[in-house]
């Protein structure tokens, strides 16, 4: 598991309480292999700048998510597409696989309320902050409004997570991680990073289930475009772009 490097700092101290993590010696850092760590641009989980790079952090207010939110195309993305909203609906959507929370602030960004469901405990301390901080910038704070959080299992515990945060799930988002075959995947050492705290979800069919259970009218699920579907029923429909599709499960139409 992930640990902290201790600062001192009482949110260090409140971090690692937080989301049950151990605090390490800034020396014992390297023996560690990744660590969190609070800077002055909030926190960030580093490793060896050589296999990983510079150390990774959510930030909503610059870089892809930000141009995203300004030229991403709208309604007109495969995510609102699938999700409902290129029939004018603005549906409630948890994501109950969050990770980074890029595809929850394309959402929020159009209009919906969304609640970010994270198990991974180091991948949630990010996002956690990312979002505290989009709040706070006059750039993103309308959309960081909309945008819940909650610590959790979605596999093991969807329901109690959508009821502890009192919303309503008219859709769930699943975006399961897939085993990757082909290097060229790893080339991004962010994702690396990633990936090497997240891992492959051997779960996603209980995923699944889990959202189909808890979902009012829909689920969706992010797939590469050749992969195979999870196994359970078969999607009512698919929305298929050039690398990766969303397999759609509809349970009722959207109001």
């Amino acid at each position: 598991m992930t640990a902290v490097i201790d600062d001192g700092s009482e949110a260090v101290q409140g971090l690692a309480s937080r989301y049950g993590l151990a605090l390490i010696d800034p020396a014992g850092a390297v023996d560690e292999g990744v660590a969190l760590f609070i800077s002055d641009q909030g926190v960030e989980l580093g490793g060896d700048p050589a296999e990983f790079g510079h150390p990774l952090r959510v930030d909503f207010t610059e870089g892809k998510n930000a141009h995203r939110r300004r030229f991403g195309g709208g309604r007109g993305q495969l995510i609102a597409k699938a999700c409902g909203l290129s029939k004018g609906a603005t549906p409630d959507i948890v994501d109950a696989t969050a990770g980074l929370g890029r595809d929850a602030f394309v959402l929020a960004a159009l209009g919906c309320r969304v609640l970010m469901i994270e198990r991974v405990a180091a991948i949630a301390a990010l996002l956690e902050n990312g979002v505290e901080r989009a709040r706070t910038h006059e750039d993103t704070a309308e959309v960081a409004a909309r945008m819940m959080f909650r610590y959790g299992d979605s596999a093991t515990a969807l329901k109690s997570l959508v009821s502890d945060a009192a919303f309503a799930p008219e859709v769930v988002h699943l975006d399961p991680m897939f085993p990757h075959r082909d290097k060229s995947a790893l080339v991004k050492k962010d994702m690396r990073l990633f990936r090497a705290l997240a891992g492959d979800d051997p779960d996603a069919s209980t995923l699944l289930t889990a959202a189909l259970d808890t979902a009012l009218y829909r689920v969706v699920v992010k797939r590469p475009r050749k992969a195979p579907t999870l196994d359970g029923p078969r999607p009512s429909h698919q929305v298929i772009g050039k690398t990766s599709r969303y397999d759609v499960y509809v349970h009722k139409k959207l109001p």
